[in-house]
């Protein structure tokens, strides 16, 4: 279809939904401009605007979280937490019998640049490994590759980028041939996007031929798998679950058996990893039980007094269970939840969350403003609001150590230093529980770099595996990569 054939039947329909805005300055924009704006234009769904300016913006909204019926969710114990060693066997060898049969996939929400780590480029093109300086796609790869050597069926890796970083996440990979795995199983799309809108639910143009998009929170990527075909590819490769981590976290075990195999003996059709949060103040969501579901209360909303609540039982926080945005979901239930409302018809969807930002955009005249303070709102969705809609909802306990740095801060918490001393800690156990003895500081801290490839141990059991075939073992010392 020809622009013109399409731009006059988009701007009737954006000028009879009160957004006629949009294109007021069509007359002054050249082929390429006009391309453009028509490309993102029709992205947006006009209805889905409409409902959250109420529902958000309008006299229905409320910023307030109901507290009622609250309580901290209940969770599968790690062994040494009191929880059952037969069990989680059990549950490593379903994962294990999964994983054979080749009904897992990875799938890594990847839209974010390294901004915050004054860093130019997508964030899984950061460096993160204490020796070799390998990037978090690298070391995600190789864990990955790892997993598919062990069990006999190389993955699927799905990865959803955004429009920022696209093009270069794709030319990384492929300047790095997918670092070893097999191209036509590593598989690119992009985030969707939500239009921001001023107080008045008023699209906003970010420029006189642009509109002011964001990407859709995290949320998103479970329509985006519908919208990308992913979701079809993974039913005709046999796929039935999807392993969901965050690109930000080098320590994730990014295809965990032992969780699989809870998610699938349970009958869940969303499974969560939760810790237990270090101190009340942390930033990490709270797993809940409300009203008979299993939901997640985000720090912010929840009263820091209620954050501060002892159990008088264990002694230790009431609201302890924390999430780090590590899943299994069934391709199914993606599937259901992905679908959108069409004609009156709603099924299960995630709700949208409300944003207030200072937002760059233009006047009536065209002129650029640059706010001061928030000036309207961008619309994004929690992928962990899917919890309450899933069947048998589980959320599984993990350590911190095995599965949570991230890399968020350019210094401080969460920063690159506190993953690279997480992840030299965690190589200092698994050398200390394979026999090896290795100096290091009260906190579990070596004096030197080391690295370990995940090839040789992407857990503490492969690795153990790896080190016995070593003969004689090698000298624990500065520099030392065990591959």
């Amino acid at each position: 279809m020809s622009d013109a054939a399409l731009s006059y039947p988009l701007m009737e329909r954006f000028s009879r939904a009160g957004q006629g805005q949009v294109f007021a300055f069509w007359d002054r924009l050249n082929e390429e401009e006009r391309r453009a704006l028509l490309e993102q234009a029709t992205e947006i769904n006009l209805k889905e605007v409409a409902r959250l300016t109420s529902t958000l913006l309008g006299h229905e909204a409320t910023s307030a979280v109901n507290l009622t019926d609250l309580e901290p969710a209940p969770y599968v114990a790690r062994p040494e937490s009191g929880g059952d060693a037969a069990a989680w066997a059990r549950a490593r060898a379903a994962g294990a019998e999964a994983l054979q049969a080749g009904r897992v996939a990875a799938f890594t929400v990847a839209g974010g640049q390294g901004t915050r780590l004054g860093y130019d480029g997508p964030k899984g093109t950061f460096p993160v490994t204490p020796l070799k300086r390998k990037p978090l796609f690298q070391v995600f790869a190789e864990k990955i590759m790892a997993v598919g050597l062990h069990y006999g069926r190389p993955l699927h890796w799905f990865i959803m980028t955004s429009h920022a970083n696209h093009a270069a996440t794709e030319a990384f990979f492929a300047a790095h041939r997918c670092f070893g795995l097999d191209p036509a199983r590593v598989h690119f799309f992009r985030q969707g996007r939500m239009p921001a809108v001023d107080f008045d639910g008023k699209i906003l143009l970010e420029s006189k031929g642009l509109i002011a998009m964001s990407p859709d929170g995290h949320g998103g990527s479970l329509r985006a798998l519908h919208r990308s075909g992913a979701l079809d590819l993974m039913k005709s490769e046999g796929v039935d679950t999807v392993s969901y981590f965050q690109v930000d976290n080098p320590l994730v075990r990014c295809v965990d058996p032992e969780f699989i195999g809870w998610h699938l003996l349970k009958g869940a059709e969303m499974s969560a990893k939760m810790i237990l949060k270090a101190y009340p103040e942390e930033k990490i969501g709270h797993f809940c039980h409300q009203h008979g579901q299993l939901v997640v209360i985000e720090y912010s909303d929840l009263p820091l007094a209620v954050q501060r609540e002892i159990d008088p039982a264990t002694g230790r926080l009431r609201y302890g269970p924390g999430s780090i945005a590590i899943h299994i979901l069934d391709r199914d239930f993606i599937a259901r939840m992905a679908a959108e409302s069409r004609d009156g018809a709603t099924g299960p969807t995630l709700s949208f969350h409300r944003a207030d930002k200072k937002i760059a955009t233009i006047d009536a005249a065209g002129n650029p403003v640059r706010p001061s303070r928030p000036n309207g709102a961008k619309f994004e969705m929690f992928v962990f609001d899917a919890l309450p809609f899933a069947r048998n909802g589980l959320v599984v306990e993990t350590r911190r150590a095995d599965d949570f740095s991230p890399v968020k801060n350019a210094e401080g918490v969460d920063s690159p230093r506190t993953a690279r001393e997480d992840q030299l800690r965690q190589y200092v156990r698994w050398l200390r529980s394979a026999g090896a003895p290795v100096p290091a500081d009260a906190s579990g801290l070596p004096a030197f770099d080391l690295e370990v490839a995940p090839r040789f141990g992407y857990d503490e059991a492969t690795f153990a595996a790896s080190w016995k075939k070593l003969t004689p073992p090698p000298a624990i010392a500065e520099g030392l990569y065990l591959e």
